[in-house]
């Protein structure tokens, strides 16, 4: 029998100061303060008669031992949530799972995720964040989220990768804004689309150079749900995720139209640090996948039903 002192909370609390390797960041992820996380891995040091860190400079780091036990701390709280699993107790998982999306996700199908996320996981509470992916696979790799669905390119492909699926892009602008085809349509347009050092932003520049156009207007912006916005408004045209626009082209608010070239389609992905994230932060990347899947199938019927009309 293990003695009472040694509790699942000093576990998660070594598991997480090891992988931020700081005290104050952990105490900010779990929610307490910087001594009860100095008291836990304390306590947990006398209950084991082993030190887990040594101390230099403001950094920690596992000593050898320590490395061992950590390890076998994050196998310990993988199977208490797999025991929750088992005994379909979904509500005994709690604590707070750090969120991070693209603006197209928050914009399509992230309502449909979190509607099914509060109900497998009702007890867990979701931080969401939302930005762009650069800034989101940021606070990934320095530990400030758990899990993010953004789109590639990937700074770096350490963190686990599912796959989301694509969405393509579309030209689109207010009724009667563009008459006609083909590049010379933007010829006096304002071009409203993704910001720059994006691929997307990357490669237009490199087909208005090629098409002739380099004097065209491009505004880029953070936000491509304000493009759409702009472009209903008739202050330019908008090259822009098919998805983000699927109501707006049935309802007649913008039209499509076709200059003979889209960039490549936005790639998208959940990613997570396997080797350091809890059973439930790997079961939410693949119920993404699941509800990206089913949302790209509603999206496939709604352009084949554009088509048509």
């Amino acid at each position: 029998m293990i003695h009472a002192s040694l509790t699942l909370k000093q576990l998660e609390t070594l598991v997480c100061v090891a992988r931020l390797r700081s005290f104050r960041r952990a105490a900010e992820e779990l929610g307490t303060t910087q001594p009860n996380v100095s008291v836990r891995i304390a306590t947990l040091e006398d209950t084991l008669k082993t030190q887990l860190f040594l101390r230099d400079s403001g950094h920690v780091r596992l000593t050898e031992k320590g490395e061992r036990i950590c390890a076998a701390a994050a196998r310990v709280l993988d199977a208490t949530e797999e025991l929750a699993e088992i005994a379909a107790r979904p509500d005994l998982v709690t604590g707070r799972l750090r969120l991070g999306v693209s603006e197209l996700i928050a914009c399509t199908w992230l309502h449909a995720f979190l509607r099914e996320m509060s109900r497998r996981f009702p007890a867990l509470a979701v931080e969401l964040t939302v930005d762009l992916s650069r800034a989101l696979e940021q606070d990934l790799s320095r530990g400030a989220l758990d899990l993010v669905l953004q789109n590639r390119p990937f700074a770096s492909d350490d963190p686990q990768s599912i796959p989301l699926g694509d969405c393509p892009y579309v030209w689109v602008a207010a009724p009667g804004q563009v008459l006609g085809q083909g590049p010379g349509v933007l010829a006096g347009c304002t071009i409203l689309t993704q910001p720059r050092k994006t691929k997307a932003f990357d490669e237009l520049q490199r087909f208005l150079s090629d098409a002739g156009l380099d004097g065209a207007r491009v505004a880029p912006s953070s936000s491509v749900a304000s493009c759409a916005q702009m472009a209903r408004d008739g202050l330019g045209v908008a090259l822009v995720p098919h998805a983000l626009v699927l109501d707006d082209l049935a309802q007649g608010r913008l039209v499509a139209f076709d200059v003979g070239w889209l960039p490549a389609p936005l790639s998208f992905a959940a990613r997570f640090h396997a080797d350091a994230a809890p059973r439930h932060v790997r079961q939410a990347a693949e119920l993404a996948a699941e509800v990206a899947h089913d949302h790209a199938g509603h999206d496939e019927v709604d352009k084949e039903m554009l088509s048509l009309s």
